[in-house]
């Protein structure tokens, strides 16, 4: 029996604007070891011509043997249903990695239903179907944790806006779906090559700016004790394969008694009535849960501090005045606070010695991005459970500098004299 036939088959849905692409770099390496026998990713978007960022690397992905992209409405059930029918030929799909969801916090509430809970129900409802061996789900950082404890997937973390409450929502309801072989990775906050999207790629952006200017990158949220965990895109990748292969041998039944954890209600009961699929306030659905960030205990202080020192600036801290000014009114000063710093972004890239027409980094922070952020995840459980061992155990210098060069390769970082 050839290798090809032993490994399994795959089917990735949505994320192509975050973390899908570093997925399929892992599965179907241009230069590497193959893990799958046939590929297919499945997300709203473009490829050709390209309606979302995909970095340098994912077109050599896509030119890969049995890889194929399928751009589908993932809001109609019939286009989900015939994506997971295999090319003639081929084993039917027996891994199904869902990195669907809106990651846009400017969008209302209804579409964080439609786009995050229904389109995750319609996929899981047709997986379970098809008896599919494993089914991973990626929950991205929408929550906040407590100030003490242990940190671990017992923790009862908090989503805190609309859009994150309908990201635990949607978990409520994958982990009642009969059937269905679910293992949920809870992340960090991702960084690494291309990845445009999340809190850090901004950060770097905009720590890069102060740097150029020569001038402190502050904030109001002092003195930056807060937790921001982070984990690099690589290990988001490699989780979730590892999370794959541990159910296959598992099954549902079991590795809820190994790694099971009950997915508390966060919710509006109200408005929970209103939306197909859920389940009710008073089920405790529980599924495999596993955190996975890195080793770093990356802090606001410790993070900002490291980011601004590879740009060679210092990241500080608003006055008590100014800081208690800026709370009572943070969305009043949005813009005001980015003056500092989009206009001369734009300059970096006109400079840049070749000049950057187009890239996908953005300097502008918006409320979200501006507001205090406080996750805290132990690694411990997929360590322990899964054996999954971090490739990027540190956010560093060396992981940042990675990041920075990648984008400078690829046109889309200025390359200025002396900086």
């Amino acid at each position: 029996m050839s290798e090809s036939s032993e490994q399994p088959s795959v089917v990735i849905f949505g994320g192509l604007n975050t973390c899908s692409r570093a997925l399929a770099a892992l599965l179907v390496p241009p230069d590497g070891k193959r893990l799958v026998s046939h590929l297919r990713i499945v997300d709203k978007f473009s490829v050709s011509p390209p309606t979302t960022y995909l970095g340098a690397e994912f077109p050599k992905v896509l030119a890969q043997p049995d890889v194929e992209y399928r751009q589908v409405n993932l809001t109609v059930p019939s286009a989900v249903a015939s994506a997971f029918d295999p090319p003639n030929g081929k084993a039917p799909y027996s891994y199904v990695f869902d990195l669907t969801g809106e990651v846009n916090h400017d969008r209302g509430e209804v579409i964080a239903i439609k786009m995050t809970f229904t389109v995750a129900r319609t996929i899981a409802m047709e997986a379970a179907k098809r008896n599919v061996k494993a089914y991973v789900r990626l929950q991205q950082p929408v929550y906040e944790s407590s100030d003490k404890g242990s940190h671990d997937e017992t923790e009862d973390v908090k989503p805190i806006r609309p859009l994150d409450v309908w990201w635990h929502e949607t978990l409520r309801m994958l982990a009642s779906t009969e059937g269905l072989n679910l293992v949920i990775l809870r992340s960090g906050f991702v960084y690494g090559p291309y990845v445009e999207f999340g809190l850090y790629a901004l950060v770097i952006t905009v720590a890069s700016v102060y740097g150029y200017m020569k001038k402190p990158m502050k904030t109001i949220w002092g003195p930056g004790k807060e937790p921001v965990h982070t984990v690099h895109v690589q290990d988001v990748a490699g989780g979730l394969w590892a999370c794959a292969e541990w159910m296959k041998v598992h099954g549902r039944q079991q590795a809820n008694s190994i790694a099971g954890e009950n997915i508390p209600f966060h919710n509006d009961k109200s408005k929970v009535k209103e939306v197909e699929g859920t389940c009710s306030p008073d089920d405790k659905p529980i599924a495999p849960i596993f955190n996975l960030v890195d080793d770093s205990d990356t802090t606001l202080a410790k993070g900002g501090s490291m980011i601004t020192e590879y740009f060679g600036t210092t990241f500080e801290f608003y006055s008590n005045f100014e800081t208690t000014l800026a709370k009572l009114k943070l969305e009043d000063l949005v813009e005001e606070i980015n003056e500092h710093h989009v206009s001369t972004w734009t300059q970096m890239l006109q400079n840049s010695k070749t000049p950057i027409l187009h890239t996908p980094l953005d300097a502008y922070m918006d409320k979200y991005s501006l507001s205090k952020h406080k996750l805290a995840y132990n690694n411990g459980k997929i360590k322990t459970i899964v054996g999954y061992q971090l490739k990027y155990p540190l956010f560093n210098h060396e992981t940042l500098e990675e990041v920075v060069e990648k984008w400078k390769e690829e046109g889309t970082w200025p390359r200025l004299d002396g900086y």
